[in-house]
């Protein structure tokens, strides 16, 4: 399909989500302002720019709960799937960069949110180490979308991804920001729309959006709870924000919006304590929770895998050579040498301290699992109108972004297939 054909105005989306906008925020009334015509609209494809936006945590049945009147504007509007597979293990790092990579952890070395590689002695990547998530190493074994974007002359620019603070292959985005949490999701979006007023030359083409207020609360007080709930109509209304400032610009944008997993309910009743399946001074624990990662202490490989590698009520437990195919995942050196995969809703703990305060949310589980799925809508001059997609992997949106951007996409563990339906 030629590049030329993919135009079309959806001022009628951009109107919605202005009005919902206001209605939420009635001192904002004033502030709206008429759609602009077909005409006016920046309309040429491969001028639009893509900001990809990612809600963690946002479950699909978030949507029905009649607070997300952007979104559902969106959707209705361009393309919408009934979910979106996230990869294995179901957590925040490795998914992202699944999505900027079209990989499967196995593949592009983001293996966990805490992880140990041999080659990077000294250094355990987590969240919050912040020298191990500025360190190129531990991404360099992939290329995300804004480093190739940069390299064929596309700007780029990171609202918070993981792995954007990072010089990735010596390659940074034009514009990036240091994660703060403090940072509200009002002066993300107003960061954003100053990038959209840079001259036409200088302005970003590729973009990244990232909200995690949703997946906080649902880690604090579950996923059915109402401040959970509260949280996705915040976030969706600072998306309304969003389009509000790009139709006032009369810029109509690609906008890709997905989570990276979704979230299940844990309580203390539902928890599993390694100490009570292995002696604590045989192992080492990489990282616990929806799953756990596992590493034998030197000597202590036989303890260990007898304790572990044998059946247990709602536990699995597998050595790395053995972890199921259709999880894709095992073969990078960083992957733990032992896996354990809980049943959704339980938890595994390292002790018994942490179990009476075991409550609210976690992910992490089976990737197939309903509780873990994800969100895909997408909307713009690319995309056709009225499309309910079928679930499909995440590894699948690098293709997209790829094509949406005109940049020869790299090897991928996806493909454009899925999501092509939904494409003008």
């Amino acid at each position: 399909m030629s590049w030329l054909k993919r135009s079309v105005s959806y001022s009628s989306v951009l109107l919605f989500a202005i009005l919902a906008t206001a209605c939420a925020h009635p001192n904002q009334a004033d502030k709206v302002i008429a759609a602009p015509s077909n005409s006016a609209i920046q309309t040429k494809p491969d001028a639009a720019p893509v900001i990809l936006i990612s809600i963690d945590g946002f479950k699909p049945d978030y949507l029905t709960r009649g607070v997300t009147p952007n979104l559902n504007a969106l959707a209705k509007q361009g393309a919408v799937a009934d979910a979106m597979r996230p990869a294995f293990p179901s957590i925040t790092f490795p998914n992202h960069y699944t999505l900027v990579t079209g990989l499967t952890p196995d593949h592009h070395g983001v293996v966990g949110n805490t992880m140990e590689d041999a080659t990077i002695p000294n250094q355990r990547f987590s969240l919050g180490n912040r020298e191990a998530v500025i360190d190129r190493r531990w991404w360099d074994q992939a290329e995300p979308v804004w480093v190739t974007a940069q390299k064929n002359g596309v700007p780029s620019a990171t609202m918070f991804w993981p792995g954007s603070e990072a010089d990735i292959h010596g390659v940074r985005p034009s514009e990036w920001r240091v994660f703060n949490g403090k940072i509200s999701a009002e002066q993300r979006v107003a960061t954003v729309l100053e990038w959209m007023d840079k001259p036409l030359a200088t302005r970003p083409r590729f973009i990244t959006l990232y909200f995690d207020e949703v997946d906080h609360s649902g880690h604090m007080n579950g996923p059915d709870s109402e401040l959970t709930t509260q949280a996705a109509a915040h976030v969706d209304q600072v998306i309304g924000l969003l389009l509000s400032g790009l139709n006032q610009r009369q810029i109509n944008a690609n906008i890709v919006i997905v989570s990276d997993h979704g979230m299940a309910a844990i309580d203390s009743s539902r928890t599993i304590v390694l100490d009570q399946l292995a002696p604590r001074n045989s192992y080492r624990l990489i990282t616990a929770g929806a799953y756990a990662g596992i590493e034998p202490q030197t000597g202590q490989e036989q303890i260990i895998n007898d304790a572990l590698l044998k059946p247990h009520q709602h536990m699995q437990c597998w050595a790395k050579a053995t972890i199921p195919a259709r999880l894709h995942f095992g073969q990078n050196a960083r992957v733990p040498s032992i896996v354990c995969m809980p049943e959704v809703g339980w938890v595994i703990l390292a002790d018994q301290a942490n179990v009476k305060t075991t409550s609210g949310g976690a992910h992490g589980y089976d990737n197939q699992s309903a509780a873990m799925q994800a969100i895909f809508i997408a909307s713009g001059p690319s995309f056709k109108e009225h499309v309910q997609l079928p679930a499909f992997d995440n590894v699948d949106v690098y293709s997209l972004l790829m094509w949406l951007i005109n940049v020869p996409a790299l090897p991928s563990d996806g493909n454009l297939d899925s999501i092509r339906p939904a494409l003008k």
